[in-house]
């Protein structure tokens, strides 16, 4: 293993975390906001039904991936302009 990729594997993990809990807080604003509600619904709430368990899914799972991969690259980026070189 080279040097930028034992320099990313912690600070990417790190980042992972803070980006997750960035991830939920953005999703829970934009839920506010979409639905009006406080709550996105559960999958197992039985007053909900399909399209908004699933719309709230969908937007969720967009939110987070979003952010997995700008922190990702983010990181990525971070790590070549400290030592020069891609991690792998």
């Amino acid at each position: 293993m080279n040097v930028p990729a034992l320099v990313y594997k912690p600070v990417g993990l790190a980042a992972g975390v803070a980006g997750g809990l960035v991830a939920g807080a953005v999703f829970r604003q934009v839920w506010k906001t979409v639905a009006r509600e406080d709550d996105a619904p559960s999958p197992t709430d039985r007053d909900r039904g399909w399209p908004e368990i699933l719309a709230a899914a969908a937007l969720q799972g967009a939110i987070f991936s979003t952010v997995r991969a700008a922190v990702g690259r983010g990181g990525a980026v971070t790590v070549r302009r400290l030592t020069g070189t891609w991690p792998d």
